[in-house]
Order: C-alpha cells, then structure tokens, then sequence
C-alpha cells in the first residue's frame, strides 16, 4: 500500500489540543457515497509503471480482480465472514481488494498459490531491522518514552511513526544517519524496500498496528516485531490476510468517526483511500485540527475525499457488489 506523509506540525497541533472547537466527534457528519471528483485524481507514476512491466493495463488488472472475487464462491464467503466479524459492510474489504490488485500488483488466480508463499516465510531468517538495530531496541530509546502510555497497538504504533518522522526522519541521530523515508519502509521492509504483500498486499507495521485488535476479534496469535517470519507468514495467509484487512477498514471507520467526526461507514471509496495511504488514525487527527482551524474562521468543515484508488472503487461500486453476490 502506497503511504504518504503527513504534516507533523497540523498533526501534533491536534494531539496536543484538548478540545478542538467546531466539529466534535459526536458531531457525526455523513459522508455520502460516491466521489467527490468528477474526474479520476492523478494515478501515480509508480502505478503506471507497475502495470506497463505487467504488460497490462489498469483496465484488465481490475477485470481480473473483479472476477476472481465473482467466481470464486469460497473468496467470496471468507470476505463476508472476516466483514461480519468486524461489523463492517464486505464491500469495504472488496473495494481495498480492488484498488490494490488493480494499481499495485495483479490477482493471483488460486488463493492455493497465497496458502504456499505464507508456509515458506516461516522459514526465512529475515528480521525487522535497520543497520544493525533491531526495531524493539530502536523503539526502547528515549525519544518514545512518550509513547509507552498508548491503550492499542494502533495508538502505539502510530505514536511511534510520528516520533521517527520528527526526530529521526532524514537526520544523523547518535553518529547514526537514518534515512529521508517512512518508519515502515526504513525497519519492517527487509525483503523489498516499498514492497506489499498477499492477498491484501498488506505491509509489516499495518499488519503490528491492529494485532491486538484481531487477537482479540478473530483469535490469532498476537503479532511481534521479534518474530518477523511470523508477521510475514500472517500477511500472506488469506484467512488471517481478510481478517488484518477488515480490522484495518473498521478502525478507518472508527477513527474518522471519534476523532474527526465523520461517518465514512457508507463511502467504500473513502475506506479504500485510507486503506492505500495508511496511518488513519493520524490522518483523521490532521483533519480535525484543519477544520477546527476553518471553524475559527467560519468556514465549512472539509469532508474526507477520495484518491485515484478509492475513486476507482466508487466509480465500480455496482460492478463490485454484483461481484460480491
């Protein structure tokens, strides 16, 4: 999933706020279905090029996913099951199934070829780590201390991803310079840096950000960032790949919902935008502060919109969810 970075300063301005006048969270605005676009946003070029090595085009990619979904009946129950277990609606895992397969890489033909991959990472001896430094003695240092209080693996993780983008981010820290890129793609990316993967092309650190919560939910193990074969093997196993997908569109749905106080529960373009770009939960942050600070100046809140990704999904939706039937 392609991640973009956020504004730390809009971000933090809003973690550090109270209260936030204007648009509570109670406030529940709606946000209705379809696009705010009239036309499809820019598609990056990382995705075109992606393609064009396919020798495919978007338009085939995303036939092939529409109809892998379509025709296979057991696909189709496993994303109904995983989407009741999470209370969401299964045209929500539909649509992150559709944007991803049909932008970031091509649908496999049998989930049997997703069940063979997952088996084989338990036994590579990759590890979560960058120079040397694992990711749990890099995170014990003193510049997370701040983070030690978070209440859900969400919270933790997205404290931790700020603290690296503000402290560590492009900077020689301790004689040691740590790359201009995301947290994710600097420690939890050892086999292809920028790379997703499974059936949900999830990556590492999305999968660790809701581990408690599907632990809980669907009962699997919980995630650690010491047993990296293991996190791997999870992201790559369809049954558990659906699970960790579901979870991520649910606390999407949750976060717009207390944190900026929108319902994007009837938007499937909006959870497919979030579900591509990642970390929602700062993301919805940064959107309370900017409408609280357009609410100072009697303007309007902005609602949630689409990318190229989720526009797709909207601009498809009856495809989708004659697919799904």
């Amino acid at each position: 999933m392609q991640r973009w970075r956020i504004g730390l300063a809009t971000v933090m301005l809003a973690l550090s706020a109270t209260s936030l006048g204007g648009y509570p969270a109670a406030a529940q605005i709606l946000v209705a279905p379809g696009n705010r676009n009239a036309e499809q946003p820019a598609i990056p070029s990382g995705a075109t090029h992606r393609t064009a090595q396919l020798k495919s085009t978007f338009e085939a990619k995303y036939r092939r996913i529409r109809d892998l979904i379509a025709g296979n009946d057991e696909l189709r129950g496993k994303i109904k099951k995983a989407a009741a277990a999470y209370g969401i609606d299964p045209i929500h895992i539909v649509g992150a199934l559709v944007g991803e397969h049909t932008y970031n890489v091509d649908a496999l033909d049998r989930l049997q070829t997703y069940y063979v991959k997952a088996m084989s990472y338990l036994k590579s001896g990759i590890s979560f780590e960058h120079d040397g430094e694992s990711v749990t003695d890099f995170v014990a240092r003193p510049e997370f201390a701040s983070c030690s209080g978070a209440r859900s693996d969400e919270a933790l993780w997205s404290c931790r991803e700020a603290v690296f983008d503000r402290s560590f981010r492009g900077k020689v820290v301790d004689g040691r310079r740590y790359p201009d890129n995301r947290f994710g793609a600097v420690f939890f990316q050892p086999l292809y840096a920028g790379q997703t993967f499974g059936l949900g092309q999830l990556n590492p650190l999305t999968a660790l950000s809701v581990s408690d919560y599907v632990s809980r939910v669907s009962g699997y193990d919980e995630l650690s960032a010491d047993d990296a074969p293991e996190v791997y093997r999870a992201i790559m196993d369809p049954d558990r790949t659906l699970a960790y997908m579901a979870a991520i569109l649910r606390r999407s749905i949750d976060d717009y919902r207390d944190i900026a106080g929108f319902d994007i529960s009837g938007n499937p373009g909006i959870t497919a935008t979030l579900y591509n770009v990642g970390n929602p939960r700062l993301r919805a942050t940064a959107l309370k502060a900017r409408n609280a600070s357009r609410a100072g100046s009697g303007e309007a809140a902005l609602p949630p919109e689409e990318n190229y990704y989720g526009w797709l999904v909207n601009e498809k939706l009856d495809e989708l969810r004659a697919a799904l039937e």
